[in-house]
This record gives C-alpha cells, structure tokens and sequence, in this order.
C-alpha cells in the first residue's frame, strides 16, 4: 500500500472512530484537514506552502478569510474551506471560495466539513468557480477509486492539465450516480410512470402510485443485486476446480468450530480475486474460534485475509500493511471493493 493511501486509510478510521470530537471547526482542521494534506505532501508547518487564514483583495468583503491556500511555484492554486463535521455542506457554503477564485490564481477548491470532501474547478465558466463538484468522496468510507483521483493532487504529482483530463467526466458520472441512488431510495413519480408504462395499463390512482413506487424501489434493488450475483458467480466460475488433493484446502472442521457456508463463499470469492497473481492450490482456509484465516501454501507467516464472520458486524482482515486491518462489511459482494488490496497482498507471494 503507498504512504498515501495508508494515510488517508488512519484518517479515514479516526472519523469513524472519533466522529463526536470533532464537533468543531478547529477540532476538523486540526485532526483531518492538516494530517490530510501533509498525506499529500505539503508541508504544513511552512506558511510560504500551506497559508493559513488566507486573505486577498475581495470587493466589498474586506478583511474575509478562507481557512486555507497551498501555492505552487508562488502561485495560489487550491483554496480550502472547512465547516464542523456536522454541517451538511450546501451551496451557500461556497461563497467565500467562490469570491476567492475569481480574485486569485486558484485553479482548485476544496469545500470540506472534515468527513465530506467536494472538489471544485472552473469547468463550465474560466474563472469561475462551479457550484457542483467533480469529485466528492466520504472520508470515512473511501473508495480505492477516490485514492486514486487524490494521488492526482499529491504534492509531487500535482499537475492541473492531468487533473482536468478527467475532471468532466469525473463531475458528470458523480451527478449521475448521485441521481440513481437518490431514485434508488425515493423513486419519483416520473420515474416510476416510465418503468411501468408497460406493465400497468390501468389508472394511475393515489393508491396504485404507492404501491408502484414501493414496487419500482423493490425491484429496482433486486436488479443490482442479481447484477452483483451474476458477478460474484461468474467469478466464482472462473475459479479452477478444485483436484481431490485441493479439497483439502478447507481445514477441517473441529468439534467446537463451525465453518459456515458464507466463510466458504468468502474464501473461494477471495481465492478467484487473486488466481491471477497465486495458483488457487496455493491458497488455503484454515477455520479458528474467532476468525477463519485465509492463508497462502497454509502458512500462517503468509496471511491474505481474515473473515470475521462469527459476529453481529462481519470484518474482514486485510494485510497489505505491516498488521491486519480490519474493515466492517455489510455483505459478502463488499469483498470486491477491496480487490485492489488482496491483490497486493497476493503479490507478496507471488514468488
């Protein structure tokens, strides 16, 4: 894993964890948003790179300050503001940030309240900062995709041509899926009139509508999750089958340990992730008391995951830092947003 992700990863659990202490603005600045850009690579100590409460000419609001600005090459190129973590950041709150822009040579602006991060640039205006973000992520459930962009605006790599190569599309597909999953949850009216304008023919009456949209939002999550199956299957397919040797790979059962049906699930779904970088004999599962191992040649000094299934919460283990890190999951398809992650892992082995 690259300094940077585990970084951000350590801010990521301190939000989780420590939500309730960061009720203020300076409590935001001081536990996230600093320890967030020196991850990027700024130095924060040095006011020349990361200024503080800056300040500049804005007509009609003398003496107006945004929390922070980093320069390039003695030129301002992102503005940062930041709210309690409480605050649910809207549109009025980019006021500030939007009078800084037009008056500096900023060509970034992060609008952030600790846990929600919205990055912005001037794509449908030059010099004028859009109200909608190109990218925003939740620090406290960050997506392998999120990292990704991040390393973009590291210090070292910082580069505004890469940054917007992306950024339009970047904009359009957050708006996009913000969209679905708000029609995912409260379907509107239209929506659900479109869906089934070929399956009901009848009235549209105050009632049918009700149960049309609780129809339409039911169906409308069952047709991602058989999407997620099918993956998760064809994954699974894709796996090679298993010899009468390699079906010792599953340690066998003792009387007071239960393997389960999702911790075999889980063990051939992570063993298909990484059968590109191990040979699938290689991979073994090992069953304990508290957590069922997941273990290259069967050794326990060459660990790829843990499940800990045999909870309320299910965790699973991961190990491409120095120790396990455990992450909280909802479902067993979740083990598919760390692939990335056992895949590194799996190349520590791959010898």
């Amino acid at each position: 894993m690259s300094t940077i992700e585990e970084n951000i990863r350590i801010l990521s659990d301190r939000v989780k964890t420590q939500a309730t202490s960061l009720l203020t603005e300076e409590a935001a600045k001081t536990a996230i948003i600093l320890p967030f850009l020196r991850a990027l690579g700024y130095d924060v100590f040095n006011p020349e790179e990361v200024i503080p409460e800056f300040t500049a000419d804005v007509v009609g609001k003398k003496g107006e300050k945004v929390d922070y600005a980093i320069k390039f090459d003695g030129d301002i190129r992102i503005l940062i503001e930041c709210k309690p973590i409480t605050t649910k950041l809207e549109k009025n709150h980019l006021a500030q940030l939007y009078r800084y822009f037009s008056v500096t040579t900023a060509k970034f602006a992060i609008l952030t309240n600790g846990k929600i991060f919205h990055f912005h640039t001037d794509l449908e205006e030059p010099n004028k900062l859009d109200t909608k973000p190109f990218l925003t992520f939740d620090i406290s459930d960050l997506q392998n995709s999120a990292i990704s962009e991040l390393k973009k605006f590291e210090k070292t790599n910082f580069n505004i041509e890469n940054i917007l190569a992306t950024a339009e599309r970047l904009k359009y597909t957050s708006g996009i899926k913000s969209a679905i999953n708000q029609l995912l949850e409260t379907p509107s009216e239209d929506f659900v009139r479109i869906v089934c304008s070929g399956v009901y023919e009848g009235r549209l009456t105050a009632a049918v509508k009700e149960m049309l949209t609780s129809v339409t939002k039911s169906a409308f999550q069952e047709v991602i999750k058989d999407n997620v199956q099918n993956r998760l299957s064809t994954a699974l397919a894709a796996t090679e089958q298993p010899t009468s040797n390699e079906t010792q790979q599953v340690a066998i059962i003792e009387d007071d340990i239960v393997t389960t049906d999702e911790e075999v699930e889980g063990y051939m779904l992570i063993k298909s992730i990484v059968r590109d970088i191990i040979r699938p004999n290689r991979v073994f599962m090992r069953d304990a008391k508290s957590y069922c191992a997941v273990l290259v040649d069967d050794n326990n000094r060459k660990p790829l995951a843990r499940m800990h299934f045999n909870r309320t919460i299910k965790y699973i283990g991961l190990f491409d830092g120095e120790t396990e890190e455990r992450i909280a999951i909802e479902s067993l398809d979740h083990i598919f947003d760390y692939s990335d992650r056992l895949r590194e892992t799996a190349q520590k082995y791959a010898v």
